[in-house]
């Protein structure tokens, strides 16, 4: 399929010489309105059509720097979670009223997925270029939230491989209608019902998705390669010594202190990431394809991964709504990722579909994130290109 100017859709004389210059770069011309580039929803683009550039010319238009990574920098976010996560401990002890255990619950567990996010950096190597320092940050980091680092970092890397595939995907991966079919109704209701999806997280770590076996703490699961069973293995026993270090502080301080300062904000944050992972692979307003076989790659797959804006929270969860850009490349430092969007968006034209501008609280997500679990159950068992569709007896 070509992408080209439509008679009405074209750019403006002020803005013919930066078109011409794009059209060279990139070999083709991107379809634009004004001085922005159509959204393909807008005019009913099929996404599941080839696009007409290379994840290279991506590549091309980021600029160089977008790819440093500062150690310094990186750490700074580090500190700077970490203080707040004590300073609403201290808040929280100093009032200790049910008026405020709310709030704290609700800040520290969004503290706790911002830390994961930093920690998820660690596992890309998007932290720093010094493999030591990324492991060791990343293993304080995750272990802090029960979360086995070398275990989901290698799982996670499975899927950035992946992305887009009916089978080999990892996160959140579509059933094929046959495997669906012979889910008993409790797992269809866990899995398909609003809010159980969003407490999904350390059921997949343990068992992963319906239809795959592992486990993430097993160095022996198939998720593994036997050169990584050490790494998993120390990321294990890093997980069991925080779990260890929580039952002292239940018997010091009592469990129900220990469920007011953590269980409660870890059981927010496994939401909250429940709900962003999700997002960023489901709940587009139009649905978007899933491949199999020679239809799929790297490129065509990233290019189904979606952007959101989260509002206020952008910032304190380190910018992961630009989800295409570091799906497609995740080596670059999430301090850059907007910037690189920005270079990118013309070369990917309608194949990038703009995020639904927030307000403060990113409560529309929440729709998009219900009508999608509601509707979107299994994909055809035949098909290289396939979409979600809905069990009409799931009610």
């Amino acid at each position: 399929m070509a992408i080209g100017l439509s008679h009405s859709f074209s750019s403006p004389s002020a803005d013919k010489n930066g078109e011409d210059e794009l059209i060279k770069k990139i070999g083709f011309s991107p379809l634009v309105k004004g001085n922005e580039v159509v959204n393909g929803d807008e005019i009913g683009f099929d996404p599941s059509e080839p696009p007409p550039f290379k994840i290279a010319d991506i590549r091309a238009a980021i600029p160089e720097h977008c790819w440093v990574k500062d150690s310094w920098r990186s750490c700074t976010y580090v500190v700077r979670d970490i203080a707040v996560a004590f300073g609403l401990v201290a808040i929280a002890l100093h009032f200790n009223s049910w008026i405020y255990w709310p709030v704290y619950w609700f800040a520290q567990g969004t503290i706790f997925w911002a830390i994961f996010v930093l920690g998820h950096d660690c596992g890309h190597g998007s932290f720093s270029n010094n493999p030591n320092l990324n492991n060791i940050v990343g293993h304080i980091l995750h272990s802090s939230i029960l979360v086995p680092y070398h275990g989901w970092r290698i799982s996670h890397r499975t899927h950035h491989q992946n992305h887009g595939h009916v089978e080999n995907d990892e996160s959140w991966v579509p059933l094929p209608e046959k495997i669906y079919m012979k889910l008993d109704l409790s797992t269809k209701f866990l899995r398909y019902k609003v809010p159980f999806p969003l407490f999904a997280y350390p059921m997949y770590l343990w068992y992963r998705s319906p239809g795959k076996k592992g486990s993430h703490f097993n160095p022996y699961s198939g998720l593994f390669k036997s050169s990584e069973r050490k790494l998993v293995l120390t990321s294990t026993i890093c997980w069991a010594a925080m779990v260890a270090f929580l039952i002292c502080l239940s018997i010091r301080f009592g469990p129900s202190q220990v469920l007011k300062l953590y269980g409660v904000p870890y059981v927010i944050f496994v939401m909250w990431l429940d709900m962003v992972t999700y997002l960023h692979h489901h709940g587009h307003e139009k649905k978007l394809p899933w491949y199999r076989g020679k239809e799929w790659s790297y490129l065509r797959g990233g290019l189904t991964t979606v952007d959101r804006d989260y509002g206020w929270f952008n910032k304190i969860h380190h910018d992961i709504g630009t989800h295409v850009i570091h799906h497609l490349f995740p080596q670059i430092p999430h301090y850059h990722l907007e910037e690189a969007t920005r270079a990118a968006k013309p070369v990917m034209g309608m194949y990038y579909r703009e995020p639904t501008k927030s307000g403060p609280i990113p409560y529309h997500l929440l729709q998009n994130l219900a009508r999608s679990i509601n509707e979107d159950h299994y994909v055809s068992d035949n098909g290289e290109v396939v979409y979600y569709q809905k069990d009409s007896q799931l009610t």
